[in-house]
């Protein structure tokens, strides 16, 4: 969102005021974690094993101690109630026992062989009867299973290019790490090979007409996209919309991935269970919201038919490059299927999907105590703030309703109160662990925040 479309609503020198405020009281209140971030710089850069534990923060890292259900607890003893839910990877709490029991368990007979374990055959036939597609495959992380979900559509049709809608997310890989710009599709950080975004091709969400030419040109291999854009808050599918992708792929002989690495929390066999979808792949991440690393991608009996047909042998012959050292390994299977039997049951996903939807009427009612022309983003668990009237229906929609200099404040704010919020692209989720108690408190924090930077 410009600052002139929110300049009716927002007081920027309250907001920055309150920003000065907020981040001096943050750094006095973290002696420990900064004595740490010292020491820590002179071995990392930023002072964190990965880039994201500082870039996707605009405050100085802290240093965490321990985390017990929705809370974690920085060294320097401050207590957080988590909304960020390390972005979707622990939505089931910190210090599950159910995942503690079965790590420690695994580690004790062995972490890893290189080969199955009976683990890896009940976690796929618990997967199958979730979602519908028969057949999986593991990797470490949802940019690995979408790497490979790449490598064979291209293998299997014999075409080069992909298409991905505005506002998407699929993780750190070189054909997804684009955005449009001047009518191209360019790389969209620093460090990317010269062509990497050569064969992507980027829509609107929601656009099934543009959709329908891109496709008619028989050049694409594959269709990926989330069931909800979730990296842009949050874009729903217009009515008809997965209907007709469905359709239009099929008829141009190109096939489909959903990508439900963050969705797979927003419903009992993720959005794909819930709203009938019929992908060709299915790509699931972040361990399960287990905090362990893991995921996997789903294919339906034609893409597992050219899959084994296609075995990549050390010593020939060469087929698809598929796989890695750590992939399936005897823990994340363990760990997958004591979460699969154990934590995510449809009871869970009942209880957490209530507490979004009084997150969701929260926002929505602070939003109207205050006069706001706002309304709350919502999607099972997910919540968030569209600083409009509307929802958006695509993208660049999203992102307009969006606003750093207010996303950013008030992570601040509510941090010095103990509430850790989303990361900017994302909005609130309510997790397993939450009680009514924790959501009514961030709405509480929310409505005290607003009252001190809305006009």
């Amino acid at each position: 969102m410009s600052e002139s479309a929110a300049a009716d609503v927002l007081d920027r020198g309250r907001l920055a005021e309150l920003r000065r405020r907020e981040d001096a009281h943050f750094v006095a209140r973290t002696p420990q974690s900064r004595a740490l971030q010292a020491r820590a710089e002179r071995h990392m850069p930023h002072g964190v094993p990965m880039p994201w534990m500082a870039g996707l923060w605009r405050t100085p890292p802290i240093y965490i101690d321990r985390g017990h259900g929705a809370t974690f607890t920085d060294i320097d003893g401050q207590d957080y109630l988590d909304f960020n839910l390390c972005d979707l990877s622990l939505t089931i709490g910190y210090g599950n026992a159910v995942v503690a029991e079965a790590a420690a368990a695994q580690a004790r007979r062995g972490t890893h062989f290189l080969l199955p374990t009976e683990d890896a055959v009940v976690v796929s036939e618990h997967l199958s009867e979730r979602t519908g597609l028969p057949h999986w495959q593991y990797t470490l992380s949802a940019s690995g299973s979408n790497t490979e979900v790449i490598r064979i559509a291209r293998f299997m049709t014999g075409r080069p290019r992909i298409v991905i809608f505005g506002g998407h997310y699929h993780g750190h890989i070189e054909e997804t790490l684009v955005q449009a710009q001047d009518g191209a599709t360019v790389p969209e950080t620093t460090g990317l090979s010269p062509g990497s975004a050569a064969y992507t091709t980027i829509l609107p969400f929601n656009d099934l007409d543009a959709l329908e030419r891109t496709l008619a040109r028989g050049d694409v291999a594959l269709v990926l996209t989330e069931p909800v854009l979730t990296n842009c808050n949050l874009v729903l599918p217009t009515a008809g919309f997965h209907e007709g992708l469905r359709e239009v792929t099929r008829r141009h002989g190109t096939l489909l991935c959903i990508d439900e690495a963050h969705t797979f929390q927003f419903a009992y066999g993720g959005l794909t269970r819930a709203w009938a979808l019929e992908p060709d792949f299915l790509v699931l991440g972040k361990g399960l919201g287990s905090g362990v690393a893991f995921a996997m991608y789903g294919m339906s009996d034609a893409v597992a038919g050219c899959v084994a047909r296609h075995l990549d042998s050390d010593i020939g012959p060469r087929g698809l490059s598929l796989g890695g050292t750590t992939y399936g390994s005897a823990l994340a299977m363990n760990i997958a299927r004591a979460v699969l039997e154990q934590v995510l049951t449809v009871t869970a996903y009942d209880a957490v999907r209530a507490r979004g939807a009084q997150l969701a009427d929260g926002l929505d009612a602070v939003f109207r105590r205050h006069a706001l022309p706002w309304t709350a983003f919502r999607c099972g668990p997910r919540a968030g703030y569209c600083l409009q009237p509307q929802l958006p229906v695509t993208g660049e929609q999203a992102w307009a309703s969006l606003d750093y200099d207010f996303i950013d404040a008030r992570r601040v704010y509510f941090a010095n109160r103990g509430l850790w919020d989303a990361v900017g692209s994302a909005g609130p989720q309510a997790g397993l662990a939450h009680t009514s108690a924790d959501i009514d408190r961030y709405v509480a924090t929310a409505g005290e925040f607003l009252a001190e930077v809305c006009r």
